[in-house]
């Protein structure tokens, strides 16, 4: 039985999905985050050194990094290759595209994003009344000169790749799109506006309608990205 160390309101959401989409049979074990620091419990410390979720079990295998799982099960249980391509050739377009966007969503995607969350809860902690414009004018300064056009710069990679392709490794829905679920996701929520992006809001409509989507978020939750990105 494969069983997923779920963290509620975190990327382990598309192991969920991914293991709906393609029929597997799965345990959940939930894990909640700490109220205060919003951050995973001790408790999965004992199933992975780094305390992370999520993690994914299959037998002996432990299996840590959303994208790893992700690859993982499609490699070991998608023998038909609905949700990826073909491993050869190796040059196949649809194949370096699906390989770029599944390492992009943590590589690249991701980093604005958390760093955006960070400096947004650096803003509202409690400090001495004397320190609060010092820290406010460094995280209105580094937002304004680094991390918003860093955002807006994805935001539009992401729309014009999505203005090429129905989906981001091509014209077949597959892992690459759960994949990037998250940092989309994540994106319509701490990004501002999404009305610009016209591609990535049919991107959201489409995903939350795929049945698969929809049993997972009844497994694991529904994801409300508003308190964290972990």
């Amino acid at each position: 039985m494969i069983t997923v160390h779920h963290l509620e309101q975190s990327r382990s959401q598309r192991v969920l999905w991914m293991l709906e989409e393609l029929g597997l049979a799965y345990d959940v074990v939930s894990y909640k985050r700490d109220p205060k620091t919003w951050l995973a419990p001790p408790e999965l410390r004992k199933v992975h050194p780094l305390g992370k979720s999520p993690v994914l079990q299959d037998g002996t295998l432990i299996l840590a990094e959303s994208g790893a799982i992700l690859e993982y099960l499609a490699d070991r249980y998608d023998l038909q290759r609905r949700l990826s391509p073909q491993p050869l050739p190796v040059e196949a377009p649809e194949r370096l595209q699906y390989h770029y966007w599944m390492h992009y969503a943590e590589g690249s995607a991701m980093p604005p994003l958390v760093m955006s969350l960070v400096f947004a809860k650096v803003r509202k902690a409690p400090m001495p009344f004397f320190a609060k414009p010092i820290a406010h004018g460094i995280v209105d300064k580094v937002m304004k000169s680094f991390i918003s056009p860093q955002l807006r710069l994805h935001l539009d990679w992401m729309e014009q790749a999505l203005a090429q392709s129905t989906w981001f490794a091509g014209e077949r829905f597959s892992a690459a799109d759960i994949q990037m679920s998250f940092p989309v996701q994540a994106a319509a929520v701490r990004a501002g506006p999404m009305s610009d992006y016209p591609k990535l809001q049919a991107f959201l409509a489409r995903i939350k309608e795929r049945p698969a989507y929809r049993r997972a978020e009844q497994r694991g939750g529904a994801l409300d990205l508003i308190g964290g990105t972990r």
